[in-house]
């Protein structure tokens, strides 16, 4: 059974900050429209305080998040533990996308290590906190984090990344306007 938390408190947030893993599921409005579940993982999140969290938003091929978080806000993120002891905590939330033309980028990307590839900051403003049992959530070994997304953007250079991102990354698979 799931228990609602006041906040996230300090040892909760000790523990969210060793997760390797962590998954962020939005929905757009429309029934028709795609759920989208994307998982991440490096050291990407970040808690800011009692009821306010960020992740680092790298390039990819979709945009979903984006796309839902600018229709209608709305944000979980999901962390489980893959070892020591059972544990599952999800934020629900209402996000924003913090894209480098937006006035708080920088404040907020100097919380993260530099990436090449990263497009946004997604910033949460936590709504709901709450953990329950994981006691079905297998254990898996940590054996390191890919380092194929961040080459690849390094690769690319600034113009290039640019190009993609308005070429893979203007809408949503549904059509919905993303970055």
């Amino acid at each position: 059974m799931s228990k609602q938390r006041e906040s996230i408190d300090a040892e909760l947030a000790q523990w969210i900050t060793a997760q390797r893993v962590f998954f962020v599921a939005t929905a757009p409005l429309s029934p028709e429209n795609h759920i989208n579940v994307s998982p991440k993982g490096g050291d990407t999140f970040r808690v800011l305080g009692p009821m306010e969290a960020a992740y680092q938003d790298y390039t990819g091929s979709g945009a979903e998040t984006a796309a839902h978080l600018r229709e209608n806000g709305r944000i979980v993120i999901m962390f489980c533990a893959f070892d020591g002891p059972p544990k599952i905590v999800r934020l629900h939330g209402r996000g924003t996308v913090t894209t480098p033309d937006h006035a708080r980028f920088h404040e907020l990307a100097a919380r993260f290590p530099d990436n090449a590839g990263t497009r946004a900051i997604i910033h949460i403003d936590v709504t709901r906190v709450s953990d329950s049992c994981g006691y079905a959530v297998p254990y898996f070994d940590f054996r390191g984090d890919r380092d194929i997304l961040d080459r690849w953007a390094e690769a690319k250079g600034p113009q290039a990344l640019a190009e993609y991102r308005a070429s893979k990354n203007e809408r949503s698979i549904d059509g919905l306007p993303a970055l």
